[in-house]
């Protein structure tokens, strides 16, 4: 991935230093060139219309559906949990008492309620499937949404087209990947990863490069550094890989020379009231952050709201350790997410840039409608509930309903697939436009035939 380290330096050959923010061989070049762009335009998979961008609220540890968006008041003690459903904005739809903010603003806000997938009932599995809509197989890792929009898409100016904020997912006690890079894609579209925490006391604006760096004897360092680490093997200049070296340097130093970068990252410019109402969490400065990069031109954001399920309070409520206490979601979990997720409401809103900004809220599966031995939920892939907010998305709606328990849908099943289908639709894309996949076979954005939820436009 394309990163932002804030605490590693590296010493180049001209004596300078810099961080190590730069990762050869990992940058990335940051989006489709105009000549494939005004193709895919002219065969209409993508609608230039339709400028819409999306922020991708990724709730690492899958919160629990009766205990969040679709709650079981009626249900026995040991299925509807220790939380009260309260009423919303919208007549009829009730969620539960740890959302007091989103409460007040759910007619700008649908609710999904019978996602599922039938896949493994693990982190990695759901991780993939959520993020790119297919489960990968055979070594074929697909490409996350936000990758597959910076290929068709490019960038908007001089930042990225897709950043993630503000690490990548860890450990979540599989082995597998979790469908947050460019796949088959490859490097190139991987996401610029801040990889720092930006709620940390000593969080800084990166060591952004200085404009006055890139010059012309960047070219002689450069090929200084590369014979260095090749042996002085001079087929490397050639090859294309240092073709892709050469770009991917190219657009990193635009990208860190960049004024509107700098000023995305710095969060010190905003009032500390608004800091405040985000909350003071990795998580909601993430989001504050987020909508920054959105203000600035940025088309795709993703936030992991965790790094990993282990030994810290998360969506994972097992109810015993290293995992998390159902109680937690009231205390800690919920509050930090109706913060951040109103705030953004709030602030897109106000700016004039809810309506064509796209907000989804999702984790990777839901958890049992029966509370284990320990008090907690275990996971849960048959049914789970999903938030989508902003652009063409019509709010104050509830799609599809789960049964009596939330064990399965009962109505208007919605699977993962059509999760990404519906978010290529609403950014104006042709969920069924092909990709170069490996040995140049085309491999469609989503599998052919599935399509978006109409209902939500």
């Amino acid at each position: 991935m394309y990163r932002l380290d804030a605490n590693k330096t590296v010493r180049f050959c001209d004596g300078l230093t810099r961080r190590d923010f730069l990762h050869a061989g990992s940058l990335a070049a940051l989006g489709l060139g105009l000549p494939g762009y005004t193709a895919l335009k002219a065969q209409g998979a993508v609608d230039a219309s339709k400028d819409v961008n999306c922020i991708m609220l990724f709730l690492v540890g899958g919160p629990s559906q009766l205990d969040t968006w679709d709650p079981k008041p009626e249900a026995p003690e040991e299925i509807r949990g220790p939380f009260k459903a309260i009423e919303t904005s919208v007549p009829g739809v009730r969620i539960t008492e740890i959302f007091p903010r989103l409460a007040q603003r759910m007619h700008e806000v649908a609710i999904v309620r019978s996602c599922y997938h039938q896949a493994t009932a693990v982190h990695d599995t759901g991780h993939q499937m959520m993020q790119t809509g297919r489960l990968f197989s055979s070594g074929l890792e697909h490409p996350h949404v936000g990758c597959s929009v910076a290929f068709l898409k490019g960038p908007r100016g001089d930042l990225p087209p897709h950043v993630l904020l503000p690490r990548p997912i860890g450990n979540t006690g599989g082995n597998m990947p979790h469908g947050q890079n460019a796949g088959y894609l490859g490097k190139t579209f991987d996401p610029f990863v801040l990889n720092a925490d930006p709620n940390a006391a000593d969080f800084k604006v990166p060591d952004l490069l200085p404009p006055d760096y890139v010059t012309s004897a960047r070219e002689s360092r450069r090929r200084s550094l590369r014979a260095a680490v090749e042996g002085s093997n001079a087929a490397f200049e050639a090859s294309a890989d240092a073709r892709l070296l050469d770009a991917n340097f190219q657009q990193a130093y635009t990208l860190m020379s960049s004024p509107s970068a700098r000023e995305a990252f710095d969060l010190k410019a905003e009032p500390d009231a608004v800091r405040d109402r985000y909350g003071r969490t990795r998580f909601g400065q993430s989001c504050l952050m987020a909508r920054r990069m959105i203000e600035r031109g940025v088309r795709f954001v993703t936030v992991n709201m965790f790094e990993t399920v282990f030994n810290e309070i998360t969506w994972d409520i097992h109810g015993s350790d290293p995992f998390s206490p159902i109680e937690s979601y009231a205390s800690q979990t919920g509050p930090n997410f109706d913060n951040a997720y109103t705030a953004l409401l709030e602030d897109l809103g106000r700016t004039g840039l809810l309506g064509n900004t796209m907000i989804m809220a999702f984790g990777e599966f839901g958890r049992t409608p029966k509370i284990n031995p320990a008090g907690g939920r275990d996971h849960h892939p048959a049914c789970w509930s999903v938030l989508m907010a902003g652009g063409p998305i019509r709010g104050g709606q509830v799609v599809g309903a789960s049964d009596e328990i939330g064990h399965a849908p009962k109505d208007r099943p919605v699977t993962t697939g059509e999760i990404a289908a519906t978010i290529f639709h609403g950014l104006g894309i042709d969920p069924e436009t092909d990709l170069p996949g490996p040995q140049g076979r085309p491999i469609p954005l989503v599998d052919r035939g599935i399509e978006p939820i109409r209902e939500l436009f």
